[in-house]
Order: structure tokens, then sequence, then C-alpha cells
């Protein structure tokens, strides 16, 4: 895997509510820019996803791709690439969430590896974009 890209942002509300509409997969379409489609695939009893199939629309590609989750209570979710897409062939995330003056901040995490040759610093701000562009359309529908 390549380098990380992590950046973060402070949302006026608790750490369950936040998490709950990052456990909502199947709505991101209607907040998470550049998100088509999200499928869950299979759900662990308490109903958050433990496999899931993304299709996204990333500017100069689109891709699917099937998703692993892990689930720290209301703290952390992270997920791997289960499937690898057409050009999507490596890809690691996660939220963390910590509590901070009383809101939460939220720190995205992504690793992200394309079949096509794309110069680091190029690929570092396309991963930056969609990490602040993830960012903050939660802050957004967290607190509206």
């Amino acid at each position: 895997m390549a380098d990380r890209t992590s950046s973060s942002i402070v949302v006026e509300a608790g750490r369950p509510e936040i998490m709950a509409i990052i456990a909502d997969l199947e709505a991101y379409p209607d907040w998470a820019s550049g998100i088509r489609e999200f499928t869950v695939l299979e759900a662990a009893a308490d109903g958050r996803a433990e496999r899931a199939r993304l299709t996204f629309d990333g500017g100069p590609f689109s891709d699917t791709v099937g998703l692993r989750y892990t689930w720290e209570g209301d703290d952390r979710v992270s997920w791997r690439l289960d499937e690898k897409g057409s050009v999507v062939t490596g890809l690691e995330g996660a939220y963390t969430l910590a509590d901070d003056a009383g809101a939460t901040r939220v720190t995205y995490d992504l690793t992200l590896d394309v079949r096509v040759r794309v110069p680091g610093m190029v690929k570092r701000k396309a991963e930056k974009r969609i990490v602040d562009t993830a960012l903050k359309g939660l802050k957004t529908r967290v607190e509206r």
C-alpha cells in the first residue's frame, strides 16, 4: 500500500449520532460527493455492514469495488478492499471519532492504489480531495 492521506474535521454532535450516519452506507449517495451506489452485502447482528459494494465516479474514472468493514463501537470504523475493481487495486480507510470540547473530531484516513500509473503528487492530491470532500459532506449531513 502507498502512503496514507489523513484529514480531520470537528462536528457539532456526539459520536453515536455521527457513527449512525457513517454506518448508513446505502445513504452515502445522498451526501457523499462522487458515490453513485452503496450496497450492503453482509451485515452483522447489530445491522452494521461487514461487506459492501461501492460504485463511485471519481473524476477521470469510475469503478465498483467490494469492501470489508471492522467496527469498534462508536469510536472507529475501518475498511479494506475485498474485491478489486477495474481501476482500484488497493484501498484501506478509516473514520476515527474522538471527543473534542463538547463536539467530536472526525479523522478520515485513506490509502488508495490504482491500476493506472499516476504521479505520487497527483495521487496524493486526489486522495486529499476525496477525504476533505467526504468530511465536509459528513459534517453537513450530521449538523443539518
